[in-house]
């Protein structure tokens, strides 16, 4: 009987190493061609440029210890929402909350005014995984580089990870915090992954051929694929810290997975939508420009020749 969970804890624990591992080699390899490519133009930005990334690594790593000693343990709620240990948890809860600073002047007399708080907070944490995506959507469809975009999502994941539990002004437990950053090492291999993906393809089949021939389409398309990706694992992410933070009931982990997907895939359509009417305008306004640029040269230069 015990055994087991032993067992489940050794095997999470050298799942855990082996992905730190892996990502770790990872990590390094792309950071390694980042500098390689950044010294090619200059060796002194090179340098900096990898000073640069080890100053962000080192932020990033100790994200999560800080994390962990600055906030107190997430409150684990009794099996059952009945009973009189249901109701000191929901007292232990009550005082934590009213210390939170957002909370400040709200009622917490009832298991309603405790809800209608964590809806409030909820809000809060919506909007804080809405931008967040909506930033790294934008950010990974116009760098347009696998190296890159594994910087991009790897520190707006471990930052939106930071800022949703300082929402609900607890932190996970060391297991979920484990899941938490499994999730974002793999998020990372996907992004990376990404741009070997043939656009040329995906768009021809989707589309047809003549809309695949339009010019600019295959950018375009390309831009939204890879940010509409990155801001859906990002979104996801989000979702599931966020009820590892603020659940009130014991939540089961597959259930909770699933439920954070479909979330995320509701919230995805508004963060594509409005994303790629800011891509699109941004390319308009860059080809007029250029348009603009290339006639003031041509009149220029015929200018110049009546002149001569």
């Amino acid at each position: 009987m015990f055994a087991m969970p032993k067992t489940a804890k050794k095997i999470v624990l050298v799942v855990a190493a082996f992905m730190a591992v892996v990502f770790a080699v990872f990590l390094f390899n792309q950071t390694t061609q980042i500098v390689q490519s950044a010294r090619a133009v200059n060796v002194v930005f090179g340098e900096g440029v990898m000073w640069g990334l080890i100053f962000t690594y080192c932020i990033l790593l100790t994200t999560p210890l800080v994390l962990w000693f600055r906030l107190p343990k997430r409150m684990l709620p009794p099996e059952t929402t009945e009973g009189a240990a249901y109701d000191r948890f929901l007292i232990d809860f009550k005082k934590r909350l009213s210390r939170h600073p957002r909370l400040r002047g709200h009622a917490l007399n009832s298991t309603t005014d405790i809800e209608t708080a964590l809806q409030k907070l909820d809000k809060h944490a919506d909007d804080v995984v809405t931008s967040t995506a909506s930033a790294v959507f934008l950010s990974t469809a116009v760098l347009q580089s696998g190296r890159l975009d594994v910087l991009v999502v790897f520190a707006a994941q471990t930052r939106l990870i930071w800022q949703v539990a300082h929402v609900y002004y607890q932190r996970p437990s060391l297991r979920d915090f484990v899941q938490l950053y499994a999730n974002v090492a793999s998020t990372a291999f996907i992004a990376a992954g990404i741009e070997d993906i043939d656009v040329d393809v995906l768009v021809g089949t989707i589309f047809g051929s003549t809309v695949a021939a339009i010019p600019g389409m295959h950018l375009l398309a390309s831009s939204v694929l890879s940010g509409s990706a990155n801001a859906f694992l990002t979104l996801r992410v989000g979702m599931i810290t966020k009820e590892y933070c603020r659940c009130t009931v014991q939540v089961e982990k597959a259930g909770l997975r699933r439920a954070a997907t479909v979330k995320a895939a509701k919230l995805l359509s508004s963060i594509v939508r409005e994303g790629t009417v800011k891509l699109s305008k941004a390319t308009v306004s860059a080809s007029k420009m250029k348009l603009s640029q290339a006639f003031q040269v041509v009149t220029g230069r015929r200018g110049k020749m009546e002149t001569s």
